[in-house]
């Protein structure tokens, strides 16, 4: 049977959580894992869990901070090299589940096209399962994929000058 596509996108806390959610359950099933995320080099806490867990795979294709505003060169180099990367691993067919974190942001900031990221997830080994993570999914992705799933953001407490605490969001 062949791989879905899934996407999670929206202004909503939940997306990489809930790919991630998925992956636990992948490699419970006894399936393999890659997590590819873009515009991400900095530590979260959860590459501390995920590193314990055989048959998950996960590598960073960003630097030590969100892009905020204008990606400078080697933000667009970063990302190329996952794509590149992402390509490569989505071929083989050596893992069951891709995710693709934070590649909706990527192709939002322009870091890789939108119609590349569509070829290589179009020209994957037949089996891959692949989850597409990220705010503002473009409409091309979300008509390409199998599944869409948008978190919508109806209260959130940032709006009250709570920031990022670590074993929550980050």
């Amino acid at each position: 049977m062949a791989g879905m596509v899934h996407v999670y996108t929206g202004n909503g806390k939940g997306k990489t959580t809930s790919a991630i959610g998925l992956a636990v359950r992948a490699v419970g099933a006894g399936l393999n894992v890659f997590i590819g995320q873009f515009v991400k080099g900095m530590e979260y806490s959860e590459l501390n869990s995920l590193a314990d867990i055989e048959g998950i795979t996960v590598e960073q294709y960003g630097q030590n901070y969100f892009i905020k505003g204008q990606p400078n060169k080697k933000d667009i180099e970063s990302a190329d090299y996952g794509l590149k990367k992402i390509k490569n691993i989505l071929d083989s067919g050596k893992y069951d589940l891709v995710i693709l974190d934070e590649a909706n942001i990527a192709t939002y900031y322009d870091l890789f096209k939108v119609d590349d990221l569509i070829d290589i997830i179009e020209n994957r080994a037949k089996n891959v399962e692949v989850v597409i993570t990220g705010r503002m999914a473009n409409n091309k992705i979300i008509e390409y994929a199998d599944l869409v799933t948008e978190m919508k953001e109806i209260k959130h407490y940032y709006q009250k000058g709570i920031i990022a605490r670590e074993g929550i969001e980050k």
